[in-house]
């Protein structure tokens, strides 16, 4: 799927329900995260190592650092908490992406977001979809982020790589999902974010 496919199925279908589940008790303090897809069969590097390698659309992931005291080591987008300065969520999720992993602000394109998710940690997170127009040498907030990379979209489109787990929290039930990928494990919200993508362009 490239850019031009993934931009007209995202607009298409504006209402779906989420996979996401999960409520957590009020109140709940407000966050963005920033789904960002680079499309890589527009670089000329040609080496697959690299994280701008020729594959398609890829989606930016980030593994947070070990001694956070929220959700350490798990494998997330870049974003964080809304702070008083921030003139909107777009704002939050842009201005964190910057702080964490060095994206310029400048060389995105916000698309849309995705619904509210409320996770476990006692947030309200929202995703906004972009694209990164251009190709960009990342450099990461050492104090929150153990490494930055890539995974194909189309990885996320094959279902067979989707797994769910049943879980039980204060006597209700929610679905817990997975991505494994390659030596990461992709799972949680983020994996429900990314899975409510799928399903919204699909």
């Amino acid at each position: 799927m490239d850019k031009n496919e993934f931009l007209f199925r995202f607009h298409l279908k504006q209402h779906f329900d989420s996979c996401h589940t999960y409520q957590h008790q009020a109140p709940l303090k407000s966050a963005a995260v920033l789904i960002a897809l680079f499309d890589g069969s527009n670089s000329n590097n040609n080496n697959t190592d690299d994280p701008f390698s020729p594959d398609g659309l890829q989606v930016l992931l980030t593994k947070r650092a070990s001694h956070l005291k929220h959700h350490p080591s798990q494998i997330s987008f870049p974003g964080g908490k809304v702070e008083l300065t921030d003139t909107d969520l777009v704002h939050t999720a842009l201005r964190e992406a910057q702080e964490e992993v060095g994206l310029d602000p400048k060389a995105v394109s916000v698309i849309g977001q995705l619904s509210n998710y409320e996770i476990i940690s006692g947030y309200q997170i929202t995703p906004i979809v972009a694209m990164i127009n251009s190709i960009q040498t990342y450099q990461k907030d050492e104090n929150e982020v153990d490494e930055i990379f890539h995974v194909p979209l189309k990885y996320f489109l094959q279902d067979e790589n989707h797994h769910i787990v049943e879980s039980y929290r204060n006597g209700r039930h929610h679905n817990v999902h997975f991505y494994p990928y390659r030596h990461y494990n992709i799972w949680g919200a983020t994996a429900s974010m990314i899975k409510d993508l799928v399903t919204r362009i699909k």
